[in-house]
């Protein structure tokens, strides 16, 4: 390469995390060329600081509760988890945070890397300078991909800098267990690392400026999860905000506005994340640089015959699964306008179109219990004018949910459109519902009727029995 090279390519990505290497992946199978273009880690966010460290920290702490649930299991594992061993198999779930693994990949579609920071430099072009200083310019044929995700948001309180806090990265990534925690935060990342803290040995306090935790769900799921955390020994304070956050003689000391002084050895902020927008050169195409991206369901960004975005940094759905929907997605709407298909398929649910982003979105919260929830809540649906019913099942009436573990506690809810008689969304909370929604979710993107789920028989005794448990109260 030289240090001036221009070349083009039909396709360049902006990031190699899941949804950036998912759209090179299928613009390559359309035989388009394809460059990305990655400042870190090929893998991003979701392989080294966010969904493949956080749920390796988590397995061993939720695998130890379920045991703890059983007779015969139980009094051999009350001993405290091994930290060092869990911290060690996160490490290698992360590659040790070396990304030759995913680099392979990309090379082995035909995909061209180039490593550095990349930005728009007007329409259609890209510039990259690499680590070494090396300059780049690429130009894209058909399309630009912007598919570089999210940074922690952090508030505005002063001096806090200073303190060193914890991020999500910071969080996933620590390499010993802090003695003292305060998490600030109520929703997915400061449940699920309150919940891996403490049971690796940690005194964590959460600090929630809301009512509860998981505002996004049904309320019983963050009732639920909030119960749990407190069982274990964690302090759940909901109503608090943080007025100020020091760090004195190594000790961070946060008072909340109602006057509690909290000292700890690290406070986590999880409190909502920023488009990785800021320095991308939006500015060179009239956009507002550090903003969200508007697309319409083919990922197109709104006024725009080239740009595409992709993932968390359009603001649709900041799941990376969802992310990667997205990218297969606009993958075939790319590969589809560059063949000069006249008219794409972007009715609802067509080849071309990201229907699931506003009707389908499923989610799971890897916390004890686990709260997993795909579609629209019965608020959500009310709020958008359906007329709908809330049927709530209790776990502990299924069958296979006792034999999963003594005492188990969870609920369900379905929410069903009385006008169309089909589901628009399902919540579950309980151990080992992950694993279950994905039937909900199948339901709920297919719009399968209320009668045909009746002949969806669950097999016995399987937890999944709660869909007919379901259905009997919603039939009465």
């Amino acid at each position: 390469m030289t240090e001036t090279e221009s070349i083009a390519y039909d396709v360049v990505v902006l990031g190699a995390g899941p949804v950036g290497e998912n759209v090179a992946d299928r613009t390559r199978a359309a035989g388009l060329s394809t460059a990305v273009v990655e400042s870190e880690l090929v893998g991003g966010e979701c392989s080294y600081w966010a969904c493949m460290p956080s749920k390796a920290l988590l397995r061993p702490v939720i695998a130890q509760a379920d045991a703890r649930r059983l007779p015969g299991l139980r009094q051999a594992v009350q001993g405290p988890l091994d930290a060092a061993a869990v911290l060690a198999r996160r490490d290698d779930y992360t590659s040790h945070w070396h990304d030759d693994g995913q680099v392979r990949w990309l090379d082995g579609i035909g995909a061209v890397l180039y490593r550095g920071h990349g930005r728009l430099a007007g329409s259609r072009t890209v510039t990259v300078t690499g680590p070494e200083g090396e300059h780049h310019v690429l130009t894209a044929r058909h399309a630009v991909a912007v598919c570089t995700g999210t940074r922690a948001l952090l508030p505005g309180l002063p001096g806090l800098a200073d303190v060193g806090p914890w991020t999500s990265r910071e969080a996933t990534s620590a390499k010993a267990v802090p003695g003292r925690l305060v998490v600030v935060g109520g929703g997915v990342v400061a449940t699920e690392m309150a919940t891996a803290w403490q049971a690796l040995g940690s005194q964590v306090t959460v600090l929630v400026r809301g009512k509860g935790l998981l505002s996004r769900m049904e309320p019983f799921a963050g009732e639920l999860v909030a119960e749990a955390l407190t069982e274990a020994g964690a302090d759940v304070r909901t109503g608090t905000s943080v007025e100020s956050v020091t760090r004195e003689n190594g000790t961070v000391v946060v008072v909340t506005d109602k006057g509690d002084r909290i000292e700890a050895d690290e406070i986590l902020f999880a409190t909502g994340r920023a488009p990785r927008t800021d320095d991308l050169g939006l500015d060179t195409i009239g956009l507002e640089p550090g903003s969200w991206l508007p697309v319409d369901d083919s990922l197109r960004v709104t006024g725009s015959d080239w740009l595409y975005a992709v993932g968390d940094v359009n603001h649709r759905a900041l799941l990376t699964h969802q992310g990667k929907y997205q990218a297969r997605i606009a993958g075939a709407a790319i590969a589809a306008r560059a063949a000069g298909v006249p008219v794409l398929e972007t009715d609802p649910w067509g080849a071309h179109a990201a229907t699931a982003d506003r009707a389908a979105v499923p989610q799971v919260v890897f916390t004890d219990p686990e709260a997993a929830a795909v579609g629209l809540s019965l608020a959500e649906a009310e709020q958008a004018g359906h007329r709908v019913r809330g049927v709530d099942v209790e776990m502990s009436s299924v069958a296979g949910a006792g034999l999963y573990a003594d005492g188990y506690r969870g609920r369900a809810r379905m929410v069903v459109d009385l006008d169309r008689e089909i589901l628009l969304g399902v919540t579950l909370v309980g151990p080992g519902v992950g694993e279950l929604i994905h039937s909900a979710t199948v339901a709920v993107a297919g719009e399968v009727p209320i009668g045909r789920l009746w002949h969806a028989v669950p097999s016995y005794p399987t937890i999944s029995e709660v869909w007919l448990r379901l259905l009997e109260a919603y039939r009465g």
